[in-house]
């Protein structure tokens, strides 16, 4: 069904990864009277729809070669582009090679992002990368004074509202507009493909996300923000109000702590760090200890378990005003239970792996780093201390060790049979920390004979260790690597402690 328009018939080019989506875009160009010009497949699946439709091929001479790799990359399809029909010189041209204008580029590219998260094989991946697509977008988006570009499946529906409220005409704001999301559509495709084939030999910072949230404010309400990326990937909010810039740092915060944990666990997360958190072999007991170890930072915290919510702990937790509660799945009554104060926010967590790497904006640029995933393994410890940690102290040391990698420096976490007692974080002595985090502990009436203490950096003096032995506490974990490691070793000895070394620092700012 090969037609060849007349010559100052508006004439699109069509050539897409998502047919099917693609249908009602082609359907309202058809019904506007717009001649269609596609490629091999997607010619092919215009004209199943019995639209008329001219071919690539008819208007370049050549066939697609190289196994599709070329077929729009010629000056007849080019010159149609990028040709100025306002331009004299331009129109003399395009009479000269007998090159017809080109009006409207609408383009799908080939699923290259979704390639890569898939696994595919590395020759796979490359045959994603879209070539003449991108060329024709980046062409139209060019010349948008004369050409309209569609640049993915993401605005077929916006430009067929658009073509019809205006009976196929744009103005130069509509074409301009979809030039800037054409070259947005172009730069983060670039940007996955390069940090795909970057070694590590290119040292430059390029990410792009191409998801966004505005929200209510930023960390404060004088402030803007928004949430560049997809949390629907990584929970699913079952109720409440909207969230906040406050109420995703931790969120994230919360998530980065409970993947350390693989007992049934509970923890209560304020201002990004713990202010209380239990494993037990039910939920419900580990809710109890979790509040139990600080319930009044608890107040108005983000909640956070690592296993299901039934009725029972669902009871106990309305009680308490917070602001989100994160599970990976919830009973029924619980939900309709919690879900009775509207403004309280219910998430539904997904399988997900915190991200490698973690970059903030300061100064005139960006901090980039890998992510804290280094975890306390005790055997690879190095027992500094005559007394050797006992089984129930290896467990508590493993745990606190976790908890305070994810506390603000200078940061100390105090814990007792799988429950952490008190929290010393964003201090600025590890001293001013432990005194925090001992403090909070007597307040809650917790019995600290027996207990341990985790640090997450060395301590440079002995002053530490012997606060910490007057408060009842029998073992040390901490990384090492101070000059007067000797000092804290000899105290811990002489007061019959135990004191292990990780030889991993956990500075958190």
């Amino acid at each position: 069904m090969e037609t060849h328009p007349p010559k100052r018939h508006l004439r699109a080019l069509i050539s897409v990864f998502d047919k099917e989506a693609s249908a009602p875009l082609v359907e309202a160009l058809h019904q506007l009277d717009i001649a269609l010009l596609s490629t091999g497949g997607t010619h092919h699946f215009i004209r199943s729809m019995g639209i008329p439709v001219q071919s690539i091929e008819s208007v370049t001479g050549y066939p697609s070669i190289l196994g599709g790799r070329v077929k729009t990359l010629h000056p007849a399809i080019f010159g149609g582009i990028l040709g100025r029909t306002t331009h004299k010189e331009d129109l003399r041209d395009m009479n000269d090679h007998d090159i017809d204008p080109i009006d409207i580029v609408v383009v799908d590219l080939y699923p290259f992002d979704q390639t890569v998260k898939a696994g595919a094989s590395h020759s796979e991946i490359i045959e994603q990368i879209d070539v003449g697509g991108i060329s024709l977008i980046r062409a139209a988006a060019k010349n948008f004074e004369h050409v309209l570009v569609v640049p993915g499946s993401a605005y077929f529906r916006e430009v067929v509202d658009l073509l019809n409220k205006n009976q196929g005409k744009t103005t130069i704001r509509d074409r301009r507009s979809m030039a800037a999301a054409a070259m947005h559509v172009s730069s983060h495709y670039d940007t996955a493909i390069f940090n795909y084939l970057n070694d590590g030999t290119l040292n430059v910072f390029k990410e792009s996300i191409d998801k966004a949230t505005t929200l209510r404010y930023g960390e404060n309400p004088h402030q803007q923000g928004c949430f560049y990326g997809g949390s629907t990937e990584v929970f699913e909010q079952l109720s409440g109000k909207a969230i906040s810039y406050n109420n995703l740092l931790d969120i994230d915060a919360a998530m980065g702590l409970i993947a350390e944990f693989p007992a049934p666990t509970f923890a209560i997360i304020k201002h990004t760090n713990a202010c209380g958190i239990a494993s037990r072999e039910n939920i419900e007991d580990a809710w109890e200890l979790a509040l139990a170890g600080d319930p009044v930072s608890a107040f108005g915290g983000v909640l956070i378990t690592n296993t299901t919510v039934d009725s029972v702990v669902a009871k106990k937790i309305n009680d308490l005003f917070f602001e989100v509660l994160m599970a990976p799945s919830y009973e029924d009554e619980s939900i309709d239970l919690l879900k009775s104060k509207k403004n309280r926010i219910l998430l539904k967590t997904k399988s997900f792996l915190m991200p490698d790497v973690r970059f903030r904006s300061i100064l005139n640029g960006v901090l980039w780093q890998t992510s804290d995933h280094k975890n306390s393994i005790p055997e690879l410890w190095k027992i500094q201390t005559k007394k050797k940690p006992g089984k129930d102290e290896e467990k508590d040391l493993v745990f606190a060790n976790s908890v305070v990698k994810h506390l603000k420096s200078n940061a100390i976490a105090i814990v007792k049979d799988l429950m952490l007692l008190g929290a010393g974080s964003g201090q600025t002595s590890r001293v001013d920390a432990l005194q925090q985090a001992v403090k909070k502990a007597r307040e809650g009436g917790h019995d600290l004979k027996g207990a341990v203490m985790a640090s997450d950096a060395f301590f440079p003096f002995s002053d530490s260790v012997e606060i910490a032995h007057n408060a009842g506490i029998t073992a040390v974990i901490q990384p090492g690597g101070s000059v007067r490691d000797a000092d804290s070793i000899n105290y811990c000895n002489s007061a019959g402690m135990t004191m292990v070394f990780t030889g991993n620092r956990h500075f958190k700012h």
